[in-house]
C-alpha cells in the first residue's frame, strides 16, 4: 500500500465507531458487535484504499472480508437470513467478480465457485432436477473433493512448466 491515508482513516472511524456502539450500549447498535463487524470494518477500509489508490489488489480481500463480515452479521441479527456454506462460497464468487472487472483474470474461479455455491443450495431442498442429477451421481458425489485436488495438483504442475 503506496499511500495508506485512506486505509487508516477508515480503519479508525470503524473502529471507533465499534467502540462507541460497546459504550453506549443502545440495543440497535448491538448490531454492529462482535468479530463479524470488525471483518466488516476492516474490509470496507481495504475497499477504501483500493479504490482511492487504485490499487486493485485490494479488491478482493476487501470484497471477501466485507462480504463475510456483512453475512454473519446479517445471519446473527435475522433469522430469515439464509445461513451455510453455499453463502461463503457464493460471497467468495462475488469477490472474484468484481476483483476481475479491475485486474485481468479471476472471472473463471468467479463461475467455479458460483456453481459450487448453486449445488449446494439446491441439492438438498428436493428440487425435481437437482434431485434427478443427485441421485444418478450420488455414487459419484462422495468423491467430488477429489476433483478439486486435481485441478489444484494441476494448476501447480501446469505454471512450472
Amino acid at each position: 500500500m503506496k499511500n495508506r491515508a485512506v486505509f487508516s482513516g477508515i480503519l479508525f472511524i470503524g473502529l471507533g465507531l465499534y467502540f462507541l456502539a460497546g459504550q453506549l450500549e443502545a440495543p440497535f447498535l448491538r448490531f454492529f458487535q462482535g468479530w463479524p463487524a470488525l471483518l466488516a470494518i476492516c474490509g470496507a477500509a481495504l475497499l477504501g484504499q483500493a479504490h482511492s489508490a487504485r490499487e486493485y489488489a485490494s479488491l478482493f480481500p476487501g470484497f471477501l472480508l466485507l462480504g463475510f463480515g456483512a453475512q454473519l452479521l446479517l445471519a446473527g441479527a435475522f433469522s430469515f437470513w439464509p445461513r451455510g456454506v453455499n453463502m461463503f462460497f457464493f460471497l467468495i464468487a462475488l469477490a472474484f467478480f468484481a476483483s476481475s472487472r479491475k485486474q485481468k483474470g479471476g472471472a473463471g474461479f468467479g463461475v467455479l465457485f458460483l456453481l459450487l455455491a448453486v449445488v449446494l443450495t439446491f441439492s438438498g431442498r428436493g428440487q425435481p432436477f437437482f434431485h434427478l442429477v443427485q441421485a444418478g451421481l450420488s455414487s459419484v458425489w462422495k468423491f467430488w473433493p477429489l476433483g478439486l485436488v486435481a485441478i489444484g495438483i494441476y494448476l501447480l504442475w501446469a505454471r512450472r512448466k
